[in-house]
């Protein structure tokens, strides 16, 4: 019985995707891929520890050693166009990082240079400024089937067998050296003296989370809970309920903010000592603030005055001091320019609304003598 044409022509078309499959996948790299063929000597891939780390990237690398501390990297990526590149850092940031970077141009050619970061502007990216030690070996860059390879030597000043390592790429190739921004970027803590190392990524969405956590409730909820008790004065006892409930829910935010901020140390351990301190400095602050909530003495009492000084002069160092550490701690992450202009934009509504107020109040109200005395909470509140 003759084989209709349609299952023949049905038959070809899926041995041609199955062996189409197949040599594309043969072309992704592998930790058991050899490379000895292309690789430039004296880089061995058998010889090398080999780990995938971040989507395709592959990272091999041989153990570092304290008699020199000199490890060779051989970093393999998906290529097509743009660049591809490694980067050490001293605290997992990218500013400050140095990184080696490869690419083909529109002509073939490969290139392979070292960068110094010392901003996040494209101005402050320098090429040929790194900071990590390379030794005689020379470096390269190799494409060979989908992937381009990034070969080079790097000597520690100091046998530190952990490292930040950052990874990124761009599709966009660079112009006359100058780097164009990565569409794609993760940070590893990667230690380099084990056979078996195990890369942590860095906590991305933990830090985002803390930034949050700590915008909102310290440098929104809290400013905006002090302004219902001055300029809603006239609306009692709502004035004292919005207050309440607003810094109330500000803190706990704001104290999310924290742990957030003390699980993001215990992964990363980064040297933040100022911004550390100012975290806990507010939420001591905030936390008295709260102690005192409860604590507060009757309206009649003789010590009424001097708690509300006590109240109104720790709350208003608490709500000054995180602005300044919100401010600190967006300048100390990597976040993109986003978060400055949100945050400046949410303290520049508050000066000029605040202004505003004011002086409507100043205008309205001479008689009440309110505008002497900054922010005055008044000293009586709804006995519940």
């Amino acid at each position: 019985m003759a084989v209709p044409r349609r299952v023949h022509v049905v038959l070809f078309v899926y041995i041609t995707l199955i062996l189409t499959a197949v040599a594309v996948h043969a072309q992704r790299d592998t930790c058991g891929a050899e490379l000895n063929t292309f690789l430039p000597a004296p880089f061995n891939s058998s010889a090398l520890l080999c780990k995938s780390v971040w989507n395709s990237f592959i990272l091999r690398y041989s153990k570092l050693k304290s008699e020199d501390n000199i490890t060779s990297i051989v970093l393999s990526a998906p290529y097509s166009s743009g660049w591809v590149g490694i980067g050490f850092s001293n605290d997992g940031k990218m500013v400050g990082s140095s990184a080696m970077v490869g690419w083909i141009d529109n002509q073939g050619r490969a290139y392979i240079k070292q960068y110094y970061l010392s901003s996040q502007t494209s101005s402050g990216v320098k090429v040929d400024e790194g900071k990590l030690l390379t030794t005689d070996v020379p470096s390269a860059a190799v494409l060979y089937g989908d992937n381009i390879y990034l070969v080079f030597q790097v000597k520690f000043p100091l046998h530190i067998a952990r490292r930040s390592v950052i990874l990124a790429f761009s599709k966009i190739s660079p112009n006359k050296f100058h780097l164009a921004e990565h569409d794609g970027k993760t940070t590893l803590s990667f230690d380099f003296s084990s056979d078996d190392s195990v890369s942590t990524c860095y906590p991305y969405q933990l830090r985002r989370n803390h930034g949050a956590f700590a915008i909102f409730g310290w440098g929104v909820l809290l400013p905006l809970g002090a302004i219902a008790a001055r300029y809603l004065r006239h609306k009692d006892p709502l004035w004292y309920y919005v207050h309440v409930l607003v810094q109330f829910l500000g803190y706990i935010i704001g104290f999310a903010g924290v742990v957030s901020g003390i699980a993001l140390y215990n992964r990363t351990h980064s040297n933040f000592t100022t911004h550390r301190s100012l975290g806990i400095s507010v939420l001591a602050l905030g936390s008295h603030q709260v102690i005192a909530f409860f604590l507060h003495p009757n309206k009649d009492s003789q010590v009424r005055k001097c708690w509300n000084q006590y109240h109104h002069w720790l709350g208003r160092i608490c709500i000054f001091l995180a602005a300044i550490n919100i401010v600190l701690g967006i300048e100390l992450s990597d976040t993109n320019i986003s978060w400055k202009v949100i945050y400046g934009a949410i303290i520049s509504v508050m000066i000029i609304s605040t202004t505003f107020l004011e002086v409507m109040m100043c205008t309205k109200l001479p008689k009440e003598g309110t505008c002497n005395g900054g922010l005055q909470m008044p000293t009586h509140h709804p006995n519940s």
